[in-house]
């Protein structure tokens, strides 16, 4: 399903994990596997020697080898490659990607929550926004299962949502897994009251297009499931309860101040879930 895979590291522990979660898909698609530290304002390129070259710098070209080392004693090719951000790093991470053929992107991001998260951002919430291709995020102990047993593709029966369900699909197809399917009626819509029913039936006819596409394309087994609460708590409170290996979402590519106050369902989940989370940004 992925043949090259890209993992961006700077030799910190979140972004250990994402190398760790890179090698276990790499082996489990039998990918080639690119393993790249951007330099950032300040960082002087291999070989060119300074008494005041940041720490962090010679950190991130060590984590380099290292994780080329340890791709190569399980058994898959890696490419380590050190490059100028030539812009933002996200945006040198995604111009290498698509430079090398890359088809997947496995980001490490921290869990935290709070509004100066929203603001600030980090590489991997703007890799969700801007990246074209699927992007993966792990915790720090995040733990990737090369067998991918159980996926999990939240619907709405949007286009964005359409995108995931097409990446889920082909994801379960080649691992044999189990197409967990749900949609959540946002209870925060409703002041008063029980959930209107025409919500309910809206969700399970989102559910039922994608059970019937995955049907026809061949997945061996589905679940279904309606939920009613917060969108991305009830997502993660499921992955939690039903061993989900895998989360596939879709996101939009919009930004702006707006993006970063409010967040979006996908976001939120990136950051709350244990399980990995497989972003797809939709077409539009």
């Amino acid at each position: 399903m992925y043949e090259r895979i890209l993992v961006p590291t700077d030799g910190s522990e979140v972004a250990e994990a994402a190398v760790d979660a890179a090698i276990t898909l790499a082996t489990r698609f039998d990918a080639d596997l690119h393993i790249v530290h951007v330099l950032e304002a300040g960082e002087l390129p291999p070989g060119v020697e300074d008494e005041g070259a940041d720490e962090s710098a010679v950190r991130g070209r060590e984590a380099v080898s290292s994780a080329a080392d340890r791709a190569a004693a399980a058994g898959v090719d890696a490419t380590p490659t050190v490059v100028d951000t030539g812009g933002s790093v996200p945006e040198a991470i995604c111009r290498y990607a698509d430079e090398q053929g890359c088809d997947c992107i496995v980001a490490g991001t921290y869990g935290r929550t709070g509004l100066d998260r929203f603001i600030l951002g980090s590489v991997a919430e703007r890799l969700l926004r801007e990246s074209p291709i699927p992007v993966l995020t792990v915790h720090e102990e995040t733990v990737v299962d090369p067998a991918l047993d159980r996926i999990l593709v939240p619907t709405d029966g949007s286009a964005c949502a359409r995108a995931a369900v097409d990446q889920a699909i082909e994801l379960a197809l080649a691992t044999d897994a189990t197409l967990h399917v749900v949609h959540v009626v946002d209870s925060g819509i409703v002041d008063t009251g029980p959930i209107p029913a025409a919500l309910e039936e809206a969700g399970e006819r989102a559910i039922q297009q994608v059970v019937e596409r995955a049907d026809a394309a061949g997945v061996s087994a589905t679940e279904r499931s309606l939920l009613n609460g917060t969108p991305h708590q009830e997502i993660v409170d499921y992955a939690d309860e039903n061993g989900i290996e895998c989360i596939v979402m879709g996101t939009h590519g919009r930004t702006g101040v707006d993006r970063y106050l409010l967040g979006s369902v996908a976001e939120r989940v990136v950051r709350l879930s244990d399980s990995p989370v497989l972003a797809v940004k939709s077409a539009d």
